[in-house]
């Protein structure tokens, strides 16, 4: 009997089991009836969603006709065990969270339940269903229910020395149990007295001028081109890029409509001309539908695809300084203080809550730092 391998494989931002083996028509027909079946034209394999579910069922459909190894996709999982949860991606979380014991298993649908009927954001029900889910996989099948304070400390203790969870995760970490035991359990006695670790006071990271002329000048891709532009012209978070639709691009009144955006709040950011000119040469030549950034499947464009969009920008124009797209948010509202634009008006065009976020631009200023003289430049050497 022929060997089919399976092994994980990253596709469009997400995780799929992808199936290798010689062309044979019985096996290729077999795999065709497996539901949630995918054809990768890129890389010439059929993939399946990264669930055991999709192995059983692959499983059943080869069991006469081929040996299914999966020696290298237990390796990989293996490996991915050895990382945080919350650096996994979705699908790989969902197979490691497979065989948690029914009390902390019933725990998590209720937990997810409860935020989404408190309307919590797509990303925060994400980032909380994994921090919780890295809690219940180490708890294996002691109940979550009958941890007490000393316990949630020790396990805050240990993320932060064991785990190296930067101050940021082990922040996530607390509200996702907080939100556990007071909105789920209403037992907020639990969780009132969890100190949390002090967060570093971190600079934005802000490229120069000429750099963001770097990074968009060396993109050929129409598409990745406009992303860029559109991310440095406007200072919108990535989520609000990818969550743009077409309608929201109002060039009557030369404005970009943003729709349920960080804490769901609507606001209005500038429309640049050049950027307007690039959106209607990206518009000819993609021709999108409902989103204005959509993929080949016409779904809206994923997360990590624009972060690689940005990584391979960055590459091609040989800048080293570290960060993701979200430093052009950064550069914008930098570059928009030292051309003299109102510390107010940028604050509502980043839709900050507190003017004390934005006021943290101008200590990177060159604007406000450029006006300082080095005590050693009145030195005679």
């Amino acid at each position: 009997m022929q060997t089919v391998t399976l092994l994980l494989k990253d596709h469009r931002g997400k995780e799929r089991i992808f199936v290798e083996f010689l062309y044979n028509k019985n096996i290729n027909d077999a795999i065709k009836q497996v539901p949630g079946a995918r054809w990768s034209r890129t890389n010439k394999n059929w993939h399946l969603s990264a669930e055991k579910n999709s192995v059983r069922a692959l499983q059943q459909k080869l069991s006469s006709l081929a040996i299914i190894d999966t020696s290298i996709l237990k390796k990989q999982l293996e490996e991915k065990k050895k990382m945080p949860l919350a650096m996994l991606p979705p699908t790989t979380q969902k197979i490691m969270l497979h065989e948690l014991c029914a009390g902390n298993q019933l725990a998590l649908d209720i937990f997810i339940k409860t935020l989404q009927l408190r309307a919590y954001s797509s990303n925060t029900i994400r980032t909380y269903r994994t921090e919780f889910g890295v809690l219940l996989k180490l708890l294996n099948r002691h109940p979550v229910n009958d941890l007490q304070e000393g316990h949630i400390k020790s396990y805050i203790l240990f993320l932060l020395q064991k785990k190296n969870y930067s101050e940021s995760q082990a922040h996530t970490a607390i509200n996702a149990i907080k939100f556990y035991f007071e909105k789920v359990l209403n037992r907020p006695q639990i969780v009132v007295h969890i100190p949390r670790p002090k967060k570093p006071w971190q600079l934005p990271r802000v490229h120069a001028v000429e750099q963001v002329k770097k990074l968009i000048g060396c993109t050929n891709n129409q598409k990745h081109k406009t992303m860029l532009m559109l991310a440095y012209a406007s200072g919108l978070r990535l989520q609000e890029i990818i969550n743009l639709k077409i309608n929201d691009i109002n060039s009557a009144r030369m404005v970009i409509e943003v729709r349920r955006g960080k804490g769901k709040k609507d606001r209005q950011v500038v429309l640049s001309e050049k950027l307007l000119l690039q959106l209607r040469k990206y518009f000819k030549f993609y021709k999108p539908k409902i989103w204005l950034f959509e993929n080949k499947t016409g779904e809206q464009y994923g997360y990590r695809t624009l972060q690689e969009v940005f990584a391979n920008a960055k590459e091609k124009a040989g800048i080293k300084k570290q960060g993701g797209i979200h430093t052009m948010r950064h550069s914008f509202a930098t570059h928009l203080l030292e051309n003299g634009t109102d510390l107010r008006l940028i604050q509502e065009l980043l839709g900050h809550n507190s003017i004390k976020t934005t006021i943290r631009y101008t200590h990177v200023s060159k604007a406000m730092i450029g006006k300082v003289k080095s005590p050693l430049d009145e030195i005679d050497l």
